[in-house]
């Protein structure tokens, strides 16, 4: 008997059918690199940006002609820890597709080659190493791009969360990149990222050497119009009847935010025996079981934010979308200081990105925090 798929997905790959539009988006990022572009995608944190990457990677005519690899570097703090993600994607998505170029990559990376281990079943190298084998990195960098120049295919190098080069310690890392980049005719580029200001900085401003480099795509809210629609028809084809309604109230409380929306079907989905309706109770309790399994999560959070910042957090989050925050109104409002301490408080929290900022609007991040939040402190 083959078990049920539960159509919400929000972990790993996404199959076609459970994939919810993103057609122009698709369509436009597709054709920019096919044509020998560059593409930045700039959207909040769990917007769909890997989502959409991964499933362009599999379209027929990505699929085949292309070498395609994905990084997220958003954990990453050093030069050297770039290099050992771009190297391990690179070599374990070569090894299965061609050995040749497998082989002929661990050959090209001479600073390292002699640290590769060794597959006890295959006898094939593997990527084993640990960071301290890579003793000059930038050298060990300059390989990795002279080995993808040499591909017998062109490659698609994707790097989620890419803003993240500016934090590393080490200097002009923005440049480095920027010049191997531009040396290699054979591989598009796509630069994703969460952090609007640092990304629009690093692709819009002639002070940067990645201003005006690539294409920009600002991944928006899915449309309730098509978002709807798709929940509804995925809980119908299950025989699980929901009322379109009270999915309409879930995509406007998460302001159509994909992970949150998709995570609160995907429980509410488990929750609904088949033949029987989701009802408004069912997704209420999929939303509450949600926020009470990441509580400690946000008690940690909190435990690690300043007084006075703690307090700006809590009055964007009561105000949900919160605009003037240096008003004096503002302030009043929610018995703040000063406006000198809320503008110090929201850099602060802007850079911890535990608030968003867009078009002088505020936000808590994640939307989730932000309703425990005025569940506990409201």
């Amino acid at each position: 008997m083959n078990k049920e798929i539960n159509p919400f997905i929000v972990t790993g790959k996404i199959a076609p059918e459970y994939f919810c539009d993103r057609v122009e988006e698709s369509r436009r990022l597709i054709k920019a690199l096919s044509n020998g572009n560059n593409m930045v995608i700039i959207s909040p944190r769990r917007m769909g940006k890997t989502g959409l990457i991964q499933y362009c990677y599999d379209k027929p005519e990505w699929r085949d002609a292309y070498y395609t690899f994905f990084i997220d570097i958003l954990h990453t703090s050093s030069l050297r820890e770039f290099i050992y993600l771009l190297g391990k994607e690179i070599y374990e998505k070569l090894l299965p597709r061609s050995q040749k170029m497998a082989m002929t990559f661990m050959q090209t990376l001479k600073s390292i080659n002699g640290k590769f281990g060794f597959d006890a079943l295959t006898g094939m190298p593997s990527f084993n190493l640990q960071l301290g084998d890579i003793d000059h990195p930038e050298y060990t960098l300059e390989e990795i791009f002279n080995a993808l120049a040499a591909a017998d295919k062109p490659c698609i190098v994707a790097i989620d969360e890419f803003q993240q080069i500016t934090k590393y310690p080490e200097k002009n890392i923005e440049a480095l990149l920027r010049t191997h980049i531009q040396k290699i005719s054979n591989s598009q580029f796509i630069f994703a990222g969460s952090e609007r200001h640092l990304m629009q900085a690093m692709f819009m401003s002639a002070a940067h050497p990645f201003y005006h480099s690539a294409d920009i795509m600002e991944l928006n809210a899915i449309s309730e119009d098509i978002y709807i629609p798709f929940i509804v028809e995925h809980f119908i084809r299950l025989d699980r009847p929901i009322d379109a309604e009270n999915v309409r109230k879930v995509y406007e409380l998460f302001k159509g935010h994909t992970y949150y929306i998709q995570k609160t079907f995907n429980e509410a989905f488990s929750n609904t025996p088949k033949g029987q309706e989701c009802t408004a109770e069912t997704i209420q309790a999929a939303i509450d079981n949600i926020i009470a399994n990441n509580a400690t999560i946000f008690r940690e959070i909190l435990s690690n934010i300043p007084e006075k910042q703690k307090e700006l957090l809590y009055a964007i989050a009561r105000d949900g979308e919160a605009t003037q925050i240096t008003s004096a109104t503002f302030i009043k409002r929610h018995r703040l200081s000063s406006s000198s301490s809320v503008q110090s408080a929201a850099s602060k929290l802007l850079d911890k990105e535990a608030i968003t900022e867009i078009n002088k609007i505020y936000s808590v991040t994640d939307k989730l925090f932000a309703m425990w939040i005025n569940k506990i402190y409201g």
